[in-house]
């Protein structure tokens, strides 16, 4: 048996497609970027010659902290899937608006189209209008995630081989016979399976069933706690789960440059945009047993940037930018969800500027933790 560590994977990147208006920032500073086809095509091509490998579709279906225009997240994820060669796209999706089996049809066609680049975002539903004014109904938060675990299992159990009888709360299958499944992509098993949720509820519904937690903007204490809790729940399942951790970046050539550009983002901030989503995300932590839950530690200035990207830090020089990024991934971070002011420009910017940087700092890291060092002292000599 050989003595050495396994060599750390690179870290990923992934970015949030814009294909909801008013950019990633509830603020009317510019933001070059638009939601419409033809710019998310040229972007999407553009981001998988930058270093990225994958895009989240975003999901509203309804207005909401600015955003007046929504395209749907699984047609346009497919659409840029079928734009570009490398690029895996993650189209967000909502238990109680879709039918898992459906779901689990479309993913299984969309990936034979695809050549096995289509993953899903689960997303239990923070926004109560959204299903009130389709006509569905509002589960409490704990409901919801139960609700949510039982879709991923359901679409498991239909991606899987042969057909079985699946009952549970909310969905019954029975016998239900997915043909095409998925197709057999070396290394990836089913497609992935993404999902997000800083509650109690949704941190056990991660670890039991998630490929990836993706968590929202945090530091660095914030981060790894929810690292260690959700792999304590995978460890009890017999499972490993990936992380991802949603960032906003501006990067300038001087500190002081970046800064100026977060302070006007939130000195332009649209107020009632922002107080508006306050309100209606407040009740998803609140709702919980315990308190605990997206956004219920946000304050005005995080939600601006609507995932608390802000909180991340990944604001400053190129350097600085990588330094930081290095150092989640020592914490546990296996991918960074990206957000961008002006989309192309710094997405191109990023690739040129961040990413080789990053990529010559793993090296000194994985060299440290290889040797068995501890991960704060990996990242202490990467510094040096």
């Amino acid at each position: 048996m050989s003595d050495q560590s396994p060599v750390p994977e690179p870290l990923k990147f992934a970015y949030w497609v814009p294909n909801v208006s008013g950019g990633l920032v509830t603020s009317t500073i510019e933001q070059r970027t638009h939601w419409g086809y033809d710019y998310n095509r040229e972007l999407a091509v553009l981001a998988e010659n930058n270093g990225f490998e994958y895009a989240l579709t975003q999901v509203r279906y309804i207005a909401s902290y600015g955003a007046d225009h929504q395209h749907e997240s699984t047609s346009f994820s497919l659409a840029l899937a079928l734009a570009t060669e490398r690029l895996r796209v993650i189209a967000a999706v909502h238990p109680g608006l879709w039918h898992p089996g459906v779901l689990a049809k479309w993913v299984a066609t969309a990936d034979h189209l695809t050549h096995g680049r289509i993953a899903i975002n689960v997303v239990s539903g923070w926004l109560k209008s959204e299903f009130t004014a389709l006509g569905e109904p509002w589960l409490e938060h704990d409901e919801r995630y139960r609700r949510t675990e039982e879709f991923i299992r359901y679409i498991r159990a239909a991606w899987e081989g042969t057909p079985r009888d699946y009952v549970g709360d909310f969905y019954r299958l029975h016998g239900y016979d997915l043909k095409p499944k998925p197709l057999d992509v070396p290394g990836r098993g089913l497609p992935e399976v993404f999902f997000g949720g800083n509650s109690t509820a949704a941190r056990g519904v991660a670890g039991r069933n998630a490929d990836w937690y993706f968590s929202n903007g945090k530091d660095f204490d914030g981060f790894t706690e929810q690292v260690e809790e959700v792999s304590a729940h995978a460890a009890r399942a017999g499972r490993t789960v990936r992380f991802g951790l949603n960032g906003f970046v501006i990067s300038r050539d001087t500190e002081a440059e970046a800064r100026e550009v977060l302070r006007e983002i939130i000195d332009k901030a649209d107020r009632r945009a922002v107080e508006g989503f306050r309100d209606a995300v407040r009740q998803a932590g609140k709702s919980t047993a315990d308190g605990k839950g997206m956004w219920a530690d946000s304050e005005f200035d995080d939600l601006v940037q609507y995932n608390d990207g802000f909180r991340t830090r990944l604001i400053g020089t190129p350097e600085q930018i990588a330094r930081r990024a290095v150092e989640y991934k020592a914490r546990g971070a296996d991918l960074l969800l990206l957000g961008f002011l002006h989309y192309q420009e710094d997405v191109a910017n990023f690739g040129s500027q961040v990413l080789p940087i990053i990529r010559e700092l793993e090296k000194k890291v994985d060299e440290r933790l290889a040797e068995g060092a501890p991960a704060e002292e990996a990242v202490r000599a990467a510094r040096a």
